[in-house]
């Protein structure tokens, strides 16, 4: 059973019988690390000590995975046999075509773009700081995607910055192999926008600026209010534009090309070929198209639309019928030799075609199954695919999107078997029933899934805590690690029977919500029942270090203690949502929650700096505990942090505009500006 709560019944009572949960809450964000040194980035100080230049068989070193834990029951292959032959690759990236914008020099190399920090971060709820995303960009790298799409710098400062950031530090990262990601930008196809973006990515060795206006009959008549020759002159002079700012890799979308007139598209592509367009990019921007529709569409553009041959085709699917991997593979068997997905296959309504399904789909079948396009077929990409688990929990848990249990590749269940005729076939082989080992994904069953597991009780010490978490793939550095040891032994002591792996694992979600904490919940305690007013008493360390505490009643347990919270750091916020479930089963079970807050502008708790917090912006928490209530009281906090540190962001943000447009207004002119001209070198 899943407790899953709204805001119309959350604040009720919650049973404090944690037995009722079941174990669904996918598993958490963790640091990424590094398996060999051609994934290493050749100045390592960049990434502080999350990256190790050092070689991997030195075990237990910061930043690296054991090699041995990668080679222990790898299985790649359909036979055992092929095990050892099928390492290499899994271990080592393959080499990439050197980069140019306009064409690929192998015609059977696929590359990915991913847009996870812009699509994927238009999903309802998933607001990303910009520390989160330049830490999510960072594992993008590792993992290997040829193209980043960092944000639409447009959309806000925030974002501006966020994309400018990427770009300045993870598009200036040359790995040992040479391999450095492409940083882009999206902007909609007018000067102002492409302008912003070009600024945004120019800081990067490969920038690239992605522009697109929509060419469906629906959307040219009745969301944009265009002829089709005016949206051909925009779409033209848009990339005109961007050309001639000295950005030289451009990527054009037909926005809804799925359901556009095929004849217009072989124009409008054509006109911006012309205007000097690298890559087209063909959106099923409603999840419209099934795969053979899909893939016949790229087939006839690519045969249809004149100069074809000077640019790359790519595709952008998005999963409205499910459908969005299917259709991409289906593009990339026609000839189109970018696929554009995201990290979970987030993304607006029904989300994007998955990367890791696209990624593992090519990397077993791509040498054979993707005959009649360009080249002998063969496809292959220069993705790292050990990094797809620690880039998942990373995603999920900074977005506050977790996985569903059954999803491909990443799912809680994907390589968990409980039906007693599949344990006796992966007893006898594993083959039998997985297709692709967790460990080529970069999860590690650990030594527990094979019957020699150690039991983490109150009696464990730092070195058993820190040698679990790393075989289940939690490489912490020195001051998160005592973070996560602290709070293990104050759950172990409450908890007999010792720590499951998920109970460890929820631990490090819990302490991942503190970056950043402005208030911290130091004491509480409640007392409810059938015949009183559900009361609570909550002390909380501030921002200043002052302790206050205030008592609340509410209609519930938890709501008293949301109250009396929002009462000490004076914010009024709206419970979007609220889920909770157990980490493990019985009545001692550690409960994991998850809020998401947005704030009430007008509200009883308001303070003076109130009017700066956008209602638009949602923000997400979680926390764990063996007591529910703790448990709702840290993740309600963590989302309190997110929200007020956000503010703060703002505000300064916002100062130092006014500090600027003070000095521009004192300036005095001393004489007109004269214009320079810049010759093109």
């Amino acid at each position: 059973m899943r407790i899953q709560l709204t805001s119309s019944i959350a604040l009720a009572l919650l049973s404090s019988s944690a037995n009722a949960f079941s174990p669904i809450f996918p598993k958490t964000a963790i640091l990424p690390a590094d398996v060999r040194r051609v994934n290493s980035v050749r100045d390592s100080s960049k990434y502080g000590n999350s990256i190790n230049n050092s070689s991997p068989v030195e075990k237990g070193r910061e930043g690296h995975l054991p090699e041995k834990a990668f080679r222990r029951e790898f299985q790649m292959a359909s036979s055992p046999s092929d095990t050892t032959e099928q390492l290499n690759p899994i271990l080592e990236r393959r080499p990439r075509p050197k980069y140019v914008p306009n064409q690929i020099s192998d015609p059977d190399y696929v590359r990915i773009f991913d847009t996870t920090l812009r699509d994927g971060e238009q999903s309802p709820g998933a607001t990303l700081t910009s520390s989160e995303k330049l830490e999510i960009a960072r594992n993008l790298a590792k993992l290997g995607v040829d193209i980043i799409e960092a944000g639409f710098p447009i959309a806000s400062p925030d974002d501006f910055e966020a994309v400018k950031q990427i770009a300045d530090k993870v598009g200036n990262e040359v790995f040992e192999d040479g391999y450095v990601p492409v940083i882009c930008g999206l902007s909609r196809a007018n000067e102002k926008d492409i302008k912003r973006a070009w600024d945004a990515v120019k800081g990067a060795k490969l920038p690239r600026v992605h522009t697109f206006i929509a060419t469906s009959d629906i959307h040219m008549k009745t969301k944009l209010m265009k002829t089709p020759d005016e949206v051909v002159q925009i779409a033209v002079n848009a990339v005109t534009y961007a050309r001639s700012l000295g950005c030289n890799d451009v990527e054009f979308s037909p926005e809804d090309a799925g359901r556009s007139d095929p004849e217009f598209l072989y124009r409008i592509l054509g006109e911006v070929i012309e205007a000097g367009a690298t890559t087209l990019n063909i959106p099923d921007t409603t999840g419209w198209n099934v795969p053979w529709e899909f893939g016949s569409l790229i087939k006839t553009l690519r045969e249809n639309v004149p100069n074809a041959d000077k640019v790359v085709f790519s595709t952008h699917c998005q999963n409205d019928l499910g459908l969005a991997t299917a259709n991409s593979l289906a593009g990339a068997q026609n000839g189109a030799r970018q696929l554009e997905c995201t990290i979970n296959g987030i993304g607006e309504r029904a989300g994007n075609a998955s990367l890791e399904e696209v990624v593992m789909s090519l990397a077993l079948k791509g040498e054979t199954h993707f005959g009649g396009g360009p080249g002998t077929g063969k496809l292959y990409t220069s993705i790292n695919p050990v990094h797809i688990t620690p880039t998942s929990k990373m995603v999920s848990e900074y977005t506050g999107m977790p996985c569903q249990p059954h999803k491909a590749i990443v799912g809680a269940n994907a390589f968990q078997h409980e039906s007693g005729i599949h344990q006796d076939g992966m007893i006898k082989n594993k083959s039998t029933y997985e297709i692709m080992s967790p460990e080529s994904i970069g999860l590690m069953r650990g030594d527990s899934q094979s019957g020699a597991g150690i039991v983490l009780g109150k009696h464990s010490g730092r070195n058993a805590v820190s040698t679990r978490l790393s075989e289940l793939g939690y490489v912490l550095e020195a001051d998160k690690l005592n973070a996560v040891f602290a709070r293990f032994k104050e759950v172990a002591e409450k908890k007999k029977g010792g720590l499951e792996d998920e109970d460890l694992e929820a631990l490090v979600t819990d302490q991942s919500g503190l970056l950043n904490q402005l208030w911290e919940v130091t004491s509480l305690q409640v007392c409810t029942g059938t015949n009183g007013v559900p009361t609570a008493t909550v002390k909380m360390m501030g921002p200043d270090q002052v302790e206050r505490y205030v008592a609340a009643t509410g209609t519930g347990p938890v709501d008293a203690v949301y109250k009396a919270i929002d009462s000490i750091t004076g914010v009024s916020v709206k419970l979007e949502s609220y889920n909770m479930n157990s980490v493990t089963e019985g009545i001692e079970a550690m409960a994991t929650t998850r809020v998401t807050i947005s704030p009430v502008l007008g509200g009883p708790n308001d303070n003076s700096d109130s009017e700066t917090i956008s209602k638009d912006r949602k923000f997400s928490g979680s926390g764990s505990d063996t007591d529910i209530i703790t448990s709702s009281a840290r993740a309600y906090t963590s989302a309190l942090n997110k929200l007020l540190t956000w503010n703060m962001r703002r505000k300064m943000a916002a100062m130092q505009d006014q500090i600027e447009r003070t000095n521009h207004a004192d300036a005095i002119e001393i004489s007109p500006p004269t214009p320079i001209l810049v010759k093109d070198s």
